[in-house]
């Protein structure tokens, strides 16, 4: 990224580079005055062609080609490791055997899963930023982590340093094992809206094969539950959210755990998101690589 940051504050200083020029060129233009006495079309036009070259021979950035050259470095080993890989189990049978129908547009970060049940249209949302966010706070507290072992180690003597680094060799093998068991939490935004009736919004989390029940709002107004108009989020904020859903009776949490399920909020519908948000976020990746090189070459 700093790269990318040098080139955009280098870009001004190429664009000023042919007023530079200019003075020389109105030296052309007055010893010519002085010796033939152009005309004044004649003196535009020459000034128009010396601009232009001027502008042509300007020179691309200095580190251009070395960023191009990283860009598909990355790019090749990104594709030759997607060519190994096979299509998760999880999403074959939920794209072939479930019954929502897949939105996924190129370039967007949101998904999205919609289908009729009776009367009502359900659409289940989810998002590959909260991937990076994710990835973003693994990332923070292992840091914090290091610089703590760290710490200790410069205050202690040598017997201090021994046992912080064996610590930090023990909970760093820990958070691997932890990676490769615990998948990451997928914020689900579930809406299920009937005609001139209003809609149900419920924020869940898929994690480990559940789906997990954070938050159950209704709404008059099913608008409310799907628009990013500030009016409607305005609206929409102002609504009595409801009880926390954990605060409700047993037998209330289990009944609409199980409302959720026949509409197709299942165990399947948990595996298959965080595995499609890994799918979509390595998709993005590269048509990112392709289109940043794309600009860099261009």
């Amino acid at each position: 990224m700093m790269s990318l940051r040098a080139i955009a504050r280098a870009a001004p200083r190429v664009l000023a580079r042919p007023s530079t020029l200019r003075p020389a060129a109105a030296v052309v233009r007055t010893s010519a005055a002085a010796a033939a006495r152009p005309s004044f079309a004649a003196t535009q036009k020459a000034s128009a062609a010396f601009s232009t070259s001027a502008f042509r021979r300007a020179p691309a950035g200095e580190v251009d080609e070395e960023l191009a050259a990283k860009l598909s470095s990355e790019l090749e080993f990104e594709t030759s490791v997607k060519e190994g890989e096979t299509l998760p189990a999880s999403i074959k049978d939920f794209l072939e055997n479930g019954q929502f129908e897949l939105k996924d547009v190129p370039g967007q970060q949101d998904v999205f899963l919609t289908r009729n049940f009776g009367n009502e249209k359900i659409t289940v949302s989810f998002s590959i930023a909260d991937l990076s966010s994710y990835q973003e706070q693994h990332f923070e507290d292992d840091e914090a982590l290091t610089d703590e072992h760290d710490f200790e180690e410069e205050m202690g003597g040598r017997d201090s340093a021994k046992s912080g680094a064996a610590d930090l060799e023990d909970a760093a093998e820990e958070d691997m094992d932890e990676a490769d068991t615990d998948a990451m939490p997928c914020r689900l935004n579930i809406v299920v809206e009937k005609p001139n009736k209003g809609a149900l919004n419920v924020e869940a989390i898929a994690q480990d094969g559940t789906i997990v029940v954070e938050n159950v709002y209704f709404y008059k107004d099913a608008k409310l539950a799907h628009s990013s108009n500030p009016d409607a989020v305005h609206a929409a904020q102002d609504a009595y959210p409801g009880p926390a859903f954990g605060s409700l009776d047993e037998d209330l949490q289990i009944l609409l755990e199980r409302y959720l399920e026949e509409r197709g909020v299942t165990p399947a519908l948990a595996l298959f998101v965080p595995d499609y948000m890994d799918m979509k976020e390595q998709k993005e990746y590269l048509a990112w690589l392709e289109n940043v090189k794309g600009f860099i070459e261009a």
